[in-house]
């Protein structure tokens, strides 16, 4: 008797998925399969990991302010971060697929 399965959905942008596709393909897989095996692969990495996940140190912090200070001279960046993290990434992954497309 096999296990009930159930089912999990992620909602990707047209260019994430069209990535996925292409590279399941090229290893001659399927989509499916490809982000089960990959799944799996990252929750042994973390269950086999000796570390716990760790929070922000005082170190860790200080440095981030740092880097914030050094990249941006102590100005406030304008808008959302979220949405320049986003666009950020819609623009690599259309990068991405450009190259894919040559």
């Amino acid at each position: 008797m096999t296990a009930k399965r159930t089912r999990f959905t992620i909602d990707m942008d047209p260019a994430f998925q069209k990535r996925l596709k292409v590279m399941a393909a090229l290893k001659g897989t399927s989509m499916r399969q490809y982000c089960l095996d990959a799944v799996e692969r990252e929750l042994n990495n973390d269950e086999t990991t000796d570390e716990a996940p760790q929070g922000f140190t005082e170190e860790s912090l200080e440095r981030m302010f740092a880097l914030r200070n050094e990249i941006f001279g102590g100005k406030k960046v304008s808008g959302d971060s979220a949405d320049m993290i986003r666009e950020a990434r819609e623009l690599r992954t259309a990068n991405q697929v450009r190259l894919m497309d040559l």
